[in-house]
């Protein structure tokens, strides 16, 4: 990795060409050289070898009540090699009993292409991964838990696609460091005008990220994508303890097209005022009853507990609690619901999505999948593994470098054909209220994100972690509310999924799971639920500080 200590006007040079046009040269023949080699002398012989190179050019900006705390540009090149030996009926990638295999280093390759440097790493890491995998494959020949497995998986190891040649440039980021910190020094002093707030951040990111991937079957792409975020962060602990936080950010393909700093105060007044509003606010209480999620906090429900379950790695680990292996061509969800994954789509209502890309992590072609039809379950989300009636990959292998891929989510869209307005949603939230002879329901307006188990020896449970709640009495009055943990069990809470408001809500941001962390967006209507379950959120000991804030501070 390097670091640039100086900083320029305009983001570097390295961000100005679309990209170095050797390197595919470079990765192509060595592949060839190597490939060749390895069948010609090597035992077990592999069948596919793949070489996949990450280049990321960033530069960030971070500061702090009017002070500059970060200020960086980094420029790194990651490589993974990938190589199966025996067949893609068994090779070295088996699963046994969810243990999933992992040769991938993420290791550093030069910046410049020079052509010694690169070959050289590329043969010592072939090397690495063929002596791990050929290890792997006997440890699997001799396992007589994988003729069990085998049996009730009845699906190959790898799938054959159609290889891909495409050179895509990423386009250029013109990112001006020098205005964006002056910019960050006023907007985040702005936060010294509410001094119950602990901590806060505001931070600006510029990123280029171009992937290189070449295999032995003719797969030969350079493709990518610029990417700009803004993230604003607060934080405060109550009186009793409990540590709030609430936040903020927006995301674009082009720094050009992030906010003015008009609507960037806008959203750093809404951050603080919440979160000084929620030291205040009273404590839930453990409940089950109706709510309302906003569309930004529905799309982040049905990517933790939908979406993670009908990734197609899951359907064939036999450790895993497999919610809807066997439910293709069944109503999952209420009829009047769609669920589809779409990578090709960049924007939706003029805003930019977060989980977009042209070609996947294993070279398959990005493209929309149909996952749920009026309710019924189609598919799953497919990388090259395959499992049992799902013989091949629809462009959803993913991961981050230095990780294996397996099938994960990208544009999450929840369609719904039959839509009210929100103002009529909030009747229906009513109504349900009294129907169930309830004093309150809630309004769920944010959610930063939550987890899911998905493992058979655990629950098969979630947990979605709100920022912002409300309490929706009957006669129609709210009242903010703090400690609230939304919780259940997947299959319990798509049935009471009851009406949809016809806006949808856009949430972007990054998934970790097995293959890392991935960029996706999850976009949804607004959803009445007519039962969900709150736990109180787990509450911290310590008292908030002894000493008073100091006074002052912000920009000059």
């Amino acid at each position: 990795m390097r670091q640039i200590l100086a900083f320029a006007l305009v983001f570097p040079a390295f961000l100005s060409a679309a990209g170095p046009a050797g390197l595919l040269q470079i990765l192509t023949a060595e592949l060839n050289r190597n490939f060749t080699t390895l069948q010609d002398k090597a035992e077990p012989k592999p069948y596919f070898l793949s070489y996949s190179v990450v280049e990321q050019e960033n530069s960030s900006v971070s500061a702090v009540l009017g002070a500059i705390t970060s200020n960086h540009t980094r420029h790194q090149r990651s490589l993974d090699v990938s190589i199966r030996l025996g067949s893609a009926k068994l090779d070295n990638y088996h699963q046994i009993r969810g243990d999933m295999p992992d040769f991938a280093s993420g290791v550093p390759v030069a910046l410049d292409d020079s052509a010694a440097a690169i070959q050289r790493r590329l043969w010592a890491e072939t090397d690495r991964v063929y002596r791990l995998a050929a290890q792997r494959l006997t440890n699997i020949n001799t396992n007589r838990e994988v003729k069990v497995a085998d049996k009730e998986t009845a699906a190959d190891d790898f799938s054959v696609e159609q290889p891909e040649t495409a050179t895509i440039p990423t386009a250029a980021i013109a990112f001006n460091q020098q205005e964006w910190a002056g910019r960050l020094r006023k907007l985040s002093a702005r936060f010294s005008k509410y001094p119950k707030v602990l901590s806060s951040q505001v931070t600006v990111t510029a990123m280029r990220e171009t992937k290189y991937f070449v295999s032995s079957e003719g797969t030969r792409l350079q493709h990518g994508r610029p990417f700009a975020r803004i993230m604003i962060v607060a934080q405060a602990k109550a009186a009793d303890g409990m540590d709030l936080s609430t936040s903020d950010s927006f995301s674009a393909a082009d720094p050009k097209k992030l906010p003015n700093d008009k609507d960037i105060e806008d959203a750093i007044d809404r951050v603080a005022r919440d979160l000084t509003r929620l030291l205040d606010a009273p404590l839930v209480e453990p409940y089950v009853g109706p709510a309302i999620l906003s569309g930004r906090a529905a799309g982040v429900f049905f990517h933790e507990i939908f979406g993670h379950r009908i990734e197609g790695h899951r359907q064939k680990d036999e450790s895993d609690g497999q919610t809807f292996t066997k439910r293709i061509g069944e109503n999952v969800l209420p009829p009047f619901l769609s669920v589809v994954f779409d990578p090709t789509l960049h924007e939706l209502s003029g805003e930019d999505l977060h989980g977009w890309y042209d070609f996947d992590d294993e070279g398959v072609r990005a493209r929309r999948v149909a996952v749920v039809e009026q309710g019924i379950l189609k598919t799953f989300l497919m990388s090259r593994s395959p499992i049992a009636g799902f013989p091949h990959s629809n462009g959803h292998g993913r991961k981050q470098a230095g990780a294996e891929a397996v099938s994960r989510q990208s544009n999450l869209i929840v369609q719904a054909a039959q839509t009210v307005t929100e103002k009529r949603l909030r009747e229906m939230l009513i109504d349900q209220i009294k129907r169930q002879n309830k004093p309150y329901g809630y309004y769920f307006q944010d959610i930063t994100g939550g987890f899911t188990t998905t493992g058979r020896q655990g629950f098969q449970a979630f947990k979605v972690i709100p920022l912002v709640v409300y309490k929706v009495y009957a006669d129609g009055r709210e009242e903010l509310v703090r400690g609230a943990d939304l919780v259940g069990t997947p299959l319990a809470s798509f049935a009471k999924i009851l009406a949809a408001a016809d806006k949808p809500g856009i949430f972007n941001g990054y998934c970790g799971a097995e293959s890392g962390s991935v960029p996706v967006s999850a976009i949804s209507p607004a959803l009445l639920i007519g039962e969900i379950e709150i736990q109180k959120k787990d509450q911290s000991r310590d008292q908030p500080p002894l000493l008073p804030a100091p006074t002052g501070g912000g920009a000059n």
